[in-house]
């Protein structure tokens, strides 16, 4: 593992030109949040989340570290997709609609993502994302569902359903889910698109404190997150189509503690996924002020109206005291040049481990790329890593496997 220094992601290195380093391409190196979100994005091309060329085209014509032209070029790289798609979708050309649809989606992501709570784009952005998403979703084979989780009176969970392309009456699932900004559209480039190759059918989801969740119904979040990915557990077991015996959850970035969390108190749990390991939220993050490059989006999420009672709130995101709990194999997937620290992953392994717990634990190195936080430089490995150890662990026979699907997911 390389050595770095912990929780630096919001200081600039001392090469201010674009530069390639450990964790990935720094493109505006004086401005490193977005630079972070930029690299972000490039890695999501791979898969299907835009073009290379259109990011660096909308980045051309931005003024570095000003976030309304980001806002603004991506909104036009979004809106060209977007049009091309819908073109494409009436004339019959359903693949190319497709690609069209998911690459506005990221874009739309990326235009939203700097915009103020209260900002009133902010909403309409998030849900012409959605509605890109949704173009996509429907014409995937069987077809994606749009759905909502039973959870709070009026308030439901934000999800989409997504069957594996492969025979059988019941195929495991995997939950999979985000973190502080990450969102269910995002997880098709994280998690999702590998667990489907693998005959994993998928429900991605916004829990409380994400998308829209948080956006539409003001749900923020919630240390015992065992809670909304119960209720997930219960719709997916109204299904048919379901293994009741082989579902598991996955977490990005801090999610990486809301799976894990979930995984110590949800029995029906057969796995669970920590991608981007978050041992103590007060830990990572109880000295940043509201000059913190996240700090809208924590207090947000928690529901605060400054940082300091968002970290009064996150003293009770931790894993010590619960961890012991856990019984189902719990992998932790993380970065190991993650600027966002590499000893949360060491300790949450180890805690586990010490708690009998049967773990595994894989950091990625810069060698072979990914060693960014959750993989954003390389979210490909991220995902061929995370779904062949939950594969192993559903028992499923890859080779057997590709010679039975009927809509292969290149």
């Amino acid at each position: 593992m390389t050595d770095t220094t912990e929780n630096m992601i919001d200081a600039a290195p001392d090469n201010l030109e674009p530069h390639f380093e450990p964790m990935g391409w720094h493109h505006w190196p004086a401005f490193p949040w977005l630079s972070y979100q930029f690299r972000r994005g490039l890695g999501e091309t791979q898969e299907g989340g835009g073009a290379i060329s259109e990011h660096f085209l909308a980045a051309s014509r931005m003024i570095p570290g000003d976030k309304e032209s980001w806002h603004r070029e991506y909104m036009v790289m979004a809106e060209q997709n977007r049009a091309r798609g819908q073109e494409a979708d009436a004339s019959g050309h359903v693949r190319t609609a497709m690609n069209c649809y998911l690459r506005a989606a990221e874009h739309f992501r990326q235009a939203e993502f700097h915009l103020e709570p209260t900002d009133p784009r902010r909403l309409p952005t998030f849900e012409q994302m959605e509605a890109c998403s949704h173009g996509f979703l429907k014409h995937l084979n069987p077809p994606g569902e749009v759905v909502d989780i039973p959870y709070e009176p009026g308030k439901p969970i934000c999800g989409y359903f997504v069957r594996a392309p492969y025979p059988g009456d019941r195929l495991p699932v995997l939950i999979c889910f985000g973190g502080l900004d990450s969102i269910k559209d995002e997880m098709w480039f994280m998690q999702a698109h590998g667990a489907l190759q693998r005959g994993i059918s998928v429900l991605m989801v916004d829990l409380p404190g994400q998308g829209g969740t948080l956006r539409r119904h003001g749900l923020t979040a919630r240390a015992d997150t065992e809670v909304p990915v119960g209720a997930c557990i219960d719709w997916l077991l109204m299904r048919g189509d379901v293994d009741p015996d082989r579902i598991a959850c996955c977490g990005s970035s801090m999610g990486g503690y809301y799976a894990a969390r979930a995984g110590c108190y949800e029995p029906r749990l057969a796995a669970c996924i920590a991608h981007g390991a978050i041992w103590d939220v007060h830990e990572m993050w109880g000295d940043k002020d509201d000059s913190f490059g996240l700090a809208m989006h924590i207090r947000w999420v928690m529901g605060a109206g400054s940082m300091a009672e968002a970290m009064e709130t996150a003293k009770a995101f931790r894993l010590d005291g619960h961890i012991d709990n856990m019984r189902c194999p719990f992998l932790v997937l993380h970065g190991g040049h993650d600027v966002l620290t590499v000893k949360a992953a060491t300790q949450t392994y180890e805690a586990a481990i010490a708690a009998g717990v049967d773990a595994t634990l894989r950091l990625t190195t810069p060698e072979e790329t990914g060693a960014e936080h959750c993989q954003h430089d390389n979210p490909t490995i991220g995902q061929e890593l995370l779904a062949d150890w939950l594969a192993d662990r559903f028992g499923i026979d890859q080779r057997a496997l590709m010679k039975t699907g009927w809509s292969p997911l290149a």
